[in-house]
C-alpha cells in the first residue's frame, strides 16, 4: 500500500529566509514549515484565478492539490527544506474520491485516471488535501510518479493526465464509448462534483 500521510508528519521548521511565498506566510501570522501546511490544509479545495502565481492560494483562500502543494514546495526551497513535488495517477472511484460516484454511475464507468499532485518529504507521500476527518478510502495505489517542478502543473500535468487517460481507454476499451474529450469532460463533471470549479 502506498500511503499517503497528512501534514502533521512535517517537521516544525522555523522560517529563517525570506523569499516571496515566506513572506506571505508570515504576514497572516505562520512562522514555520508544520503551521504552513496545516494552514494550507484548512484553505478550501477550488480551483485560484491564476495557477501560475501560487500566492493566490493564500490570498484567494483555495487551492487544488496542485497548487497547493506546488505552493508547499516553493515555500521548502525557499527555507532550503528537502521536499519533491509529485504527480502520481490513480484511479479514481467513489471509495477514495467522495461525491464522484453519482458521475460516474451516470456514465457507466467504475473509475478513471486522475492526476493527483502531493509532497515528498524523507522518503514520506505528504497530502495536505486530505481532510481531517476524510470518510473516504486512502489512495492506496499510483499507477505512475513524477518528481516535477511548480512551473509544471499546468500544460505538462494536463499532457500527462491526457496521456494515461488515451493508455487507460486503448486497455479497458473505452474507446468504442466515448473519445479522449468526452472522458476529459466526464472527469470535469466528477471534479465539479468535489466543489473544485
Amino acid at each position: 500500500m502506498q500511503t499517503l500521510y497528512s501534514w502533521e508528519v512535517l517537521d516544525p521548521v522555523v522560517f529563517e529566509s525570506r523569499g516571496i511565498i515566506t513572506g506571505e506566510f508570515v504576514a497572516i501570522g505562520v512562522r514555520d514549515f508544520r503551521a504552513a501546511a496545516a494552514y494550507v490544509n484548512r484553505i478550501p479545495y477550488g480551483r485560484t484565478s491564476n495557477r501560475d502565481d501560487l500566492v493566490t492560494v493564500l490570498r484567494e483562500a483555495r487551492g487544488t492539490c496542485s497548487t497547493k502543494h506546488a505552493l508547499l514546495n516553493v515555500l521548502a526551497q525557499e527555507q532550503g527544506i528537502q521536499t519533491a513535488l509529485v504527480i502520481g495517477i490513480y484511479r479514481m472511484n467513489g471509495r477514495n474520491t467522495p461525491g464522484i460516484a453519482p458521475v460516474l454511475e451516470r456514465y457507466g464507468l467504475d473509475s478513471l485516471p486522475e492526476a493527483h499532485c502531493f509532497l515528498r518529504y524523507r522518503e514520506k507521500r505528504v497530502d495536505v488535501t486530505q481532510a481531517e476527518t476524510n470518510p473516504s478510502e486512502p489512495i492506496s495505489e499510483f499507477l505512475y510518479e513524477e518528481d516535477i517542478s511548480p512551473g509544471q502543473i499546468g500544460d505538462y500535468k494536463t499532457s500527462l493526465h491526457r496521456h494515461f487517460l488515451r493508455q487507460w481507454m486503448r486497455e479497458t476499451g473505452a474507446t468504442t464509448r466515448y473519445s479522449l474529450d468526452e472522458l476529459w469532460q466526464i472527469r470535469e463533471v466528477c471534479i465539479a462534483a468535489l466543489g473544485v470549479i
